[in-house]
């Protein structure tokens, strides 16, 4: 792979976006960032990166811009919110997936990578699963995601772009701004005595730390460009799993707590809302087999290095 390629990211503001950002900078790349800044922020771009303002629910967005690649990393990632307001999971996740591959049949792109997500896979029957396991979202985001790994299947078969669906696990580390680690922090610099917990804490999923996810991603590209195929899915995340209980007690442990644990589940069967997928565990043999790439931590620890790093960005008093 030839260094010095024009990337395009979109999301380059956000928590994975702004890290691929600083790892494709290193490696002599030009980079331009779209982002509307919703939910990613000015400070996480890297500034050797070109950042354009600008919104994918726009057609015209991508007017001006040109790349070689892209990496399309712009989400609503609020799966929560995906249950109560779909509309803006449709716009955010479908109709801005479609308008970026369609700006990049017009431009000439040559490669797509897609940031699509462990949630397409629903409530699997397999696990860990494998890449081969059917779509049953049971999120609207799980549906949205699913819906541009379609399209940019579709897109690949049709138009000769070659495209990468990396189906992520939890990715956490610094600048994570959502999720449960996030989340049980700001809960406990209101009330460092109760932390509540949403779910039964049975909840049993796989987290990998964000340099391991970086580096299993640029893996996954450069074998995608020697690869015949236009289009491959690859699981990215981690070989074991964490209960939200454990990850409670590790992020308390780590700002020195001792808070009071309530549970509060959202089901009958104990999820913490109704789309929350209770048990995820990607299989990521395929990866590793085509790559040799593996995780550096285990889930527990990309927890607790997460709840440090996130302790000391957001943690007055540490």
């Amino acid at each position: 792979m030839g260094r010095g390629m024009r990337i395009v990211v979109t999301g380059g503001a956000g928590f994975i976006g702004s890290h691929l950002v600083d790892r494709l900078v290193e490696m002599g790349h030009d980079v331009a960032v779209v982002d509307n800044l919703s939910s990613g922020r000015r400070e996480f771009v890297n500034k050797a990166a070109e950042l354009h303002v600008r919104d994918l629910k726009d057609a015209d967005w991508g007017v001006g811009i040109r790349g070689e690649v892209v990496f399309h990393f712009a989400a609503n990632p609020e799966v929560r919110l995906s249950t109560t307001e779909p509309v803006v999971h449709f716009n955010e996740n479908v109709l801005a997936t479609f308008n970026v591959l369609e700006w990049a049949r017009q431009t000439g792109v040559k490669t797509v990578v897609f940031a699509s997500s462990s949630t397409v896979y629903g409530d699997a029957e397999v696990i860990p699963t494998p890449e081969e396991a059917p779509y049953k979202p049971i999120s609207v985001y799980g549906a949205a995601k699913a819906a541009g790994e379609v399209m940019c299947a579709t897109y690949a078969r049709l138009y000769g772009i070659k495209c990468l669906a990396i189906r992520y696990a939890n990715i956490v580390g610094p600048r994570l701004r959502h999720g449960v680690i996030y989340d049980f922090i700001m809960k406990l610099r209101k009330n460092p005595n109760v932390l509540e917990v949403l779910g039964d804490g049975t909840q049993r999923k796989s987290y990998l730390y964000i340099t391991d996810a970086m580096d299993a991603t640029i893996q996954a590209w450069q074998k995608l460009e020697e690869e015949k195929e236009p289009y491959m899915a690859l699981n990215v995340g981690n070989l074991d799993a964490v209960r939200v209980l454990d990850i409670a007690k590790i992020v308390s442990e780590v700002l020195g707590l001792r808070p009071e644990i309530k549970l509060v589940p959202a089901t009958e069967d104990g999820r913490g809302w109704p789309g929350d997928v209770k048990y995820m565990t990607l299989s990521i043999s395929k990866l590793m087999k085509l790559t040799g790439w593996r995780p550096t931590m285990t889930s527990a620890e990309a927890v607790r290095k997460t709840a440090e790093d996130l302790a000391r960005e957001l943690w007055r008093t540490l």
